[in-house]
């Protein structure tokens, strides 16, 4: 059964994955969006130009009727964030915004509400510990982990009093052609060939691949079983940061090279260097468990690590 179905951050790295899903299944998709040009042919866009969402609740047009959102806007983690009160910052647009959004969306007929937060909700490492699940108390650290923790717990307190069906799905790092930050970084060290300080660490971290995020996010928006749930999704199969360049470097034809530096040299380097929360990233453990949407929706990841690395790769190789 098609559904009309918005999706806010339409024109980003996940929202493109997520709209030509949609599309395939022959779904009406309008992107929410601030510039135009950016939304995959065959998305039709509302260019919005407010901060954080705001006036979203009165400009919302009277025809736009939709079943479900898809909420992937987002203020995400900003390097040398030069807000004055960075938490402030990020719950304008995490928070406030998320809830602007979804109260547009209950007055334009949505029965569902996908939200998109981030395992950072509940933290930055699994060390000492069974893989992450939905089970785990939230202890965020970051203003980024805080306010998606918060969006969460006000969007389930707007559901339950709007009747709105909220659905909440916390991806860790997501990866796949047109990948940008630390990811990036990583594949442009090892196409140059340059040695990673990185051979004594064995912390294994979960991702998961941009197409089975959007597979995930599709289920939940369509599936009624997905209805005021929350749900952990990655790609099954969980690398360390060594196992992961080695197949980077296979797959871009390059063999990925490494120096042995003990874990406790490299963490006292980043508090030296300021970067310390970068160093943990690579070192911590985070394992998160994703079993739950497969026995709640039957969900798996349709690309395995090895085909979502090779298509991130081929992207990187056509481009760089």
């Amino acid at each position: 059964m098609t559904q009309r179905i918005v999706l806010t951050g339409a024109n980003g790295f996940v929202g493109q994955a997520v709209s030509r899903l949609l599309l395939a299944r022959g779904d009406a998709v309008t992107g929410i969006v601030r510039r135009p040009g950016t939304v995959v042919d065959g998305v039709q866009a509302w260019l919005l130009d407010s901060d954080d969402f705001g006036e979203i609740e009165t400009r919302w047009p009277d025809a736009l009727r939709c079943d479900t959102v898809i909420h992937l806007a987002a203020r995400v983690h900003v390097m040398r964030d030069r807000a004055i009160d960075p938490l402030a910052a990020y719950r304008e647009t995490n928070v406030a915004g998320t809830l602007r959004v979804a109260r547009a969306a209950r007055r334009a007929g949505a029965r569902r509400f996908v939200f998109v937060s981030s395992i950072k909700a509940v933290g930055e490492s699994s060390a000492g510990r069974e893989p992450i699940s939905e089970l785990v108390p939230p202890a965020p650290i970051d203003p980024y982990g805080i306010s998606k923790l918060e969006a969460e717990r006000a969007l389930t307190e707007f559901g339950s009093r709007s009747g709105l069906e909220v659905t909440i799905v916390r991806p860790p790092l997501v990866y796949g052609p047109g990948v940008r930050a630390n990811f990036l970084q990583l594949m442009n060290a090892i196409a140059k060939g340059v040695p990673l300080p990185l051979g004594a660490v064995q912390a294994r971290r979960s991702m998961v691949y941009v197409d089975n995020l959007a597979d995930a996010l599709v289920h939940c928006a369509t599936d009624r079983r997905a209805a005021g749930t929350l749900f952990h999704v990655t790609d099954g199969h969980d690398l360390s940061v060594v196992e992961l360049a080695r197949m980077l470097g296979w797959q871009l034809h390059v063999p990925a090279r490494f120096i042995s530096i003990p874990p406790q040299l490299l963490r006292l380097a980043g508090r030296v260097t300021g970067r310390s929360a970068q160093i943990a990233r690579l070192l911590d453990e985070l394992r998160v468990d994703s079993s739950h949407i497969t026995e709640v929706l039957g969900w798996r990841a349709p690309y395995t690590v090895e085909q979502g690395l090779l298509e991130t790769a081929a992207w990187y190789r056509a481009t760089h």
